[in-house]
């Protein structure tokens, strides 16, 4: 292997590395400089993985944090938006200050690595201990395998670092000389990288500038505490393989969390390709109560470690449920409604929310204007050694959605809960339909199936719905618009179900109920029990329709 003193280097600043889609949909790499310089023509940073577009774009918000000083308040924060452009001369002068501390290769302090970081023995290292889309021992099971683990370009290697050091799993990592944690040549597991434990949350804009802008919650009383030692590892003297002492390592604030060192990491190769990478353990951190200063995540309050500390409230980040889409827990985005009585509130919306929120109030951000909130987590498997599965859904919406005391919000909240509560008796019918039929051992399959379906039918439908959403919406004449929706596509596969169900089923059989109470259930009381309980479940939805429908509300419920 190349030695890392001979190596030539790759500036991050000059050379393009980050995926990004233009405004006509091609995709292309861009250097740090560029992506700034072309910000406004760009899309989004489109990577293999949305947890790596997700750990590079906190990465620019470092950069671009520390190009508008802070920004130092609410009034700073207006003229970037209002102007929609980025102070370009004030980040090229930044990135070339730290130009040296952005080398992939630099003999002294490699971009977000450690120089001269080694084993106490000998050690062979490959790639699959960087590219998080390799499974660990099993490289049958990626498209990489042969030639492709053999070496990757350093730009994709730029990628797969920051990713490594937001994202990487628990686990034992190879032992570093000079880390007094290592025993027995190995490092043991100090948990996943700093990003792992976060439910994962930020705006997009129509473009990457608007995407950046909206994301920069001034460093500003009320919002992102200003502190001196909170700095980007770039302006920090050179990690070691040690970790960092508790008295300086912090986090302080955004920019120290923006570019936490989860891990010590060397790359092996040069500007002709890297064959290799040796991961060791970094800064261990501790999210409790940290929701003050991470403005990217969802945050809940910790019952057992209320108990355990006995003190109230505590915060723990939230990682995002992989189980359903996003729009199904939507509540858990939005800003909560100030509690009724004098209790913390059990959950938090990211900070990022609030601030547009409350950018939305003061009529700086149109109330016509829709972004895009991108949820982004990680499941980790085996002790979380492992990745399981990357989550990442989007919703489109009005700002006006973001306001506590919005009648918008509350109508789109419940139109939630509506299409739950539609979705439960559904599942109620597979459950009657099956005991009707004397498959009382399968109907619990029976009703999970016909829930997924349900909810693959409405998952499109109400995403349209919440986009149509805006300042001229009536809130009462939506939610009743999205009832009727959702009673259509209920009854459709209600009918389905009662169709499907088989003579035994239309004989039926006695039994009974939750009560237990003697009924006999049959296909055409299982039917009654459905409609009847449909009609409660979506009240505003009272129209009687013919029972095939006409052809518009066919074209409806098949969209």
């Amino acid at each position: 292997m190349t030695n890392i003193d001979r190596r030539p280097g790759f500036s991050l600043v000059d050379e393009p590395w980050i995926p990004v889609l233009d405004d006509t949909g091609r995709c292309r790499d861009v250097s740090l400089r560029g992506l700034f310089e072309h910000a406004g023509e760009a899309r989004m940073i489109a990577c293999e993985l949305p947890t790596q577009a997700f750990a590079i774009l906190r990465l620019a918000l470092a950069i671009l944090h520390r190009a508008t000083g802070g920004p130092p308040g609410e009034a700073a924060w207006r003229a970037l938006w209002r102007q929609r452009r980025l102070p370009l001369p004030d980040i090229a002068d930044y990135l070339d200050a730290f130009r040296d501390r952005f080398d992939l290769f630099h003999p002294e302090h490699p971009f977000y690595q450690v120089a001269g970081l080694r084993a106490a023995k000998a050690n062979t290292y490959g790639l699959e201990r960087l590219i998080a889309d390799v499974p660990n021992g099993m490289p049958f099971l990626t498209t990489r395998a042969g030639p492709g683990m053999a070496s990757i370009t350093p730009a994709e290697a730029a990628r797969w670092l920051v990713h490594c050091q937001a994202y990487d799993p628990s686990g034992i990592k190879t032992g570093a000389v000079g880390d007094p944690r290592m025993k027995g040549g190995k490092g043991y597991p100090i948990g996943v990288a700093s990003l792992g434990a976060l439910g994962g949350v930020h705006l997009e804009g129509s473009t990457l500038l608007e995407t950046l802008l909206l994301n920069l919650v001034p460093v500003a009383p009320g919002w992102q505490a200003a502190d001196e030692r909170d700095l980007p590892v770039w302006e920090r003297e050179p990690q070691t393989a040690a970790e960092e002492a508790d008295s300086t390592r912090g986090p302080y604030g955004v920019l120290g969390l923006y570019t936490w060192q989860s891990r010590r990491i060397r790359l092996f190769g040069d500007a002709d390709g890297v064959t290799g990478a040796m991961i060791a353990n970094g800064d261990q951190i501790e999210w409790q109560d940290r929701h003050l200063l991470e403005p990217m995540s969802v945050w809940g309050r910790s019952a057992p470690r209320e108990q355990k500390q006995k003190r109230s409230p505590i915060y723990l980040p939230r990682p995002h449920d992989h189980s359903r889409a996003l729009w199904r827990g939507l509540q858990t985005l939005l800003p909560a409604p100030p509690p009724s009585v004098a209790e913390a509130p059990q959950r938090l919306s990211p900070m990022v929310v609030q601030w547009l929120a409350r950018l939305t109030v003061a009529g700086v951000v149109r109330p016509d204007f829709q972004t895009r909130t991108r949820a982004i987590s990680v499941t980790y498997g085996t002790q979380q050694a492992v990745v399981d599965e990357v989550f990442s859904d989007a919703l489109t919406m009005s700002v006006l959605l973001l306001v506590e005391d919005s009648p918008l919000r509350a109508a789109a909240v419940d139109a939630t809960a509506d299409a739950e509560a539609a979705v439960k008796v559904l599942r109620r019918l597979a459950d009657n339909l099956a005991r009707a039929a004397g498959n009382r051992a399968t109907d619990i399959g029976e009703a999970d199936r016909a829930a997924e379906r349900a909810y693959a039918l409405l998952d499109r439908a109400f995403r349209d719905w919440l986009a149509r959403l805006g300042p001229d919406s009536d809130p009462a004449d939506e939610r009743a618009a999205w009832q009727r929706l959702v009673r259509r596509a209920i009854l459709r596969l209600g009918r389905e179900l009662v169709d499907a169900a088989g003579p035994a089923a239309w004989v039926g059989r006695a039994g009974t109920d939750r009560a237990g109470r003697e009924v006999h259930y049959s296909s055409s009381q299982a039917d009654a029990w459905f409609r009847s309980g449909l009609a409660k479940a979506l009240p505003m939805a009272a129209e009687r329709e013919p029972e095939n429908g006409s052809p518009h509300q066919r074209k409806e419920t098949a969209a």
